[in-house]
């Protein structure tokens, strides 16, 4: 569809988007070291698995084919840091590098970590919920990063992103028209036969999570939609 390359949209409260470099920085060592270190089995230990999560799983799992694990609730924190592959990784990080440091401008950084893991456990959770006996893993950073993707249109809809449509064209276009497609088909997938890995509802579940969190953890007198801001069209 697109691809986000920069945002018009220069930092007000904080100095730098630490926590935002940390968070990406974290996925990007957690995937060589999963990619250099771990077999499937190993990563899955540390995905979220609906049926293990809610105890639903009807086959037990044989005890040689368990690799390193961590408790079934802390897979709510820790699927978000594995990715599947390199691609997997760098369009989750790409959105959360143009627009993670807006919104935690707007929030501070130590509500903005809580926001992001928050956004991650809600769509892990949505995932969950919907289909709560399956034994497919769910890994990466997806439910998160559309909690910031769902937070950046409800704070600045209105400012200016450059983006790469069709893998080509540079585009400058508003906020409002290039996180709402991509918001439009994450809610159109849903309703869709359900192919290939994507977890479309980790993504609605972030969504909404995103929209209602950052609502409450803004700064005072931060505004909501750009009111009072006087953006050039």
């Amino acid at each position: 569809m697109f691809v986000p390359l920069h945002d018009e949209n220069s930092l007000k409260s904080i100095r730098f988007q630490w926590v935002t470099i940390l968070l990406i920085a974290a996925n990007v060592i957690v995937y060589f070291f999963e990619a250099a270190r771990l077999d499937e089995v190993a990563i899955a230990g540390f995905a979220l698995i609906p049926s293990e999560l809610f105890d639903t799983s009807l086959l037990p799992i044989p005890v040689e084919s368990v690799g390193p694990a961590v408790p079934e609730r802390l897979t709510l924190l820790t699927y978000m840091f594995f990715h599947g592959d390199i691609l997997h990784l760098a369009g989750n990080m790409l959105f959360l590098w143009v627009f993670g440091d807006n919104v935690e401008d707007a929030m501070g950084h130590f509500k903005f970590l809580f926001f992001y893991l928050a956004c991650g456990v809600f769509g892990g959770l949505m995932h969950a919920w919907i289909d709560p006996s399956s034994n497919v893993p769910l890994i990466g950073a997806s439910g998160a990063v559309a909690g910031v993707i769902a937070a950046y249109l409800v704070l600045h809809p209105r400012v200016r992103v450059w983006v790469l449509a069709l893998k080509a064209i540079p585009l400058r276009i508003s906020a409002a028209f290039a996180l709402g497609l991509w918001i439009l088909i994450q809610v159109v997938m849903v309703f869709l036969p359900q192919m290939g890995p994507v977890a479309w509802w980790a993504h609605i579940g972030g969504l909404i999570a995103g929209a209602v969190l950052v609502v409450f953890l803004r700064r005072p007198g931060v505004p909501l939609f750009d009111r009072g801001l006087g953006y050039g069209a």
